[in-house]
């Protein structure tokens, strides 16, 4: 056998160039085998996804939250803009009822003289304490001083044309035996109208003394039919005495 130089023992100890190029990829890092952990790898396309995926996921937890903020606030907020318009007008409502229940200080009532002889008479002394301070709406006024004797008088709440009742008078110049008369509650009225003032004047004619209950048009029948009980209960009934044709 032909002795190896040393030369040739140098180049079958030397590594094969192709093996080591198996051994490196083509960047420098080792490649599959034994004692190699590669990383693996991630193509550019699924990275942006993966971000992608990572945005919308924090976009969908900012909607989520609005939306909770609107299921939780929203209605309230709604409520709360229906309710005050609601509240303001239940109250401006209220304050007007109030105003209006609310009694007026009316002015003292004005009453001109008329002819009574008989108002200190006991007739009168005993009808006046008997009246009601009311008599329907109407309820009693306070008069001017010095206010004519053996008088009443009511009005509405806010004022106006009262009811005035007038004690001891002379008998009326209009009534006479063929004055039309009417009974109310047992006593006999005669009425006298006053077309320019509205008014109509029921004079009891079957008592001690002429009574005078002048009554507004518009007021109704039920002042009279209260005097008239009135009257009746305090006062005892005689035959009229009417004047003269």
């Amino acid at each position: 056998m032909a002795d190896s130089t040393p030369e040739d023992r140098d180049e079958a100890t030397a590594p094969d160039d192709t093996a080591a190029a198996d051994a490196t990829s083509s960047d420098g890092s080792p490649s599959s085998g034994e004692g190699a952990h590669p990383e693996p790898a991630v193509e550019p396309g699924l990275a942006a996804d993966t971000d992608s995926a990572a945005d919308d996921s924090d976009s969908g937890d900012e909607d989520s939250d609005d939306a909770d903020f609107e299921s939780h606030h929203s209605p309230a907020l709604i409520a709360t803009a229906v309710a005050l318009p609601v509240v303001l007008i239940v109250a401006v409502l209220v304050a007007a009822f109030i105003a209006l229940r609310a009694p007026v200080q009316r002015e003292p009532l004005a009453l001109g003289p008329v002819p009574a002889p008989a108002a200190d008479g006991p007739a009168c002394q005993t009808l006046l304490p008997a009246l009601p301070a009311e008599l329907g709406d109407y309820t009693k006024s306070t008069l001017v001083e010095p206010a004519p004797p053996a008088t009443r008088a009511w009005q509405l709440p806010d004022g106006g044309d009262p009811i005035t009742l007038r004690c001891g008078l002379d008998r009326p110049l209009e009534f006479n035996r063929a004055s039309p008369l009417t009974v109310i509650d047992g006593v006999k009225w005669f009425q006298v109208r006053d077309e320019v003032g509205k008014t109509g004047t029921w004079f009891a004619v079957d008592r001690e003394t002429y009574i005078a209950l002048t009554v507004p048009d518009g007021s109704g029948t039920s002042g009279v039919q209260t005097v008239s009980d009135i009257i009746t209960a305090n006062l005892p009934a005689r035959e009229p005495t009417p004047g003269e044709l």
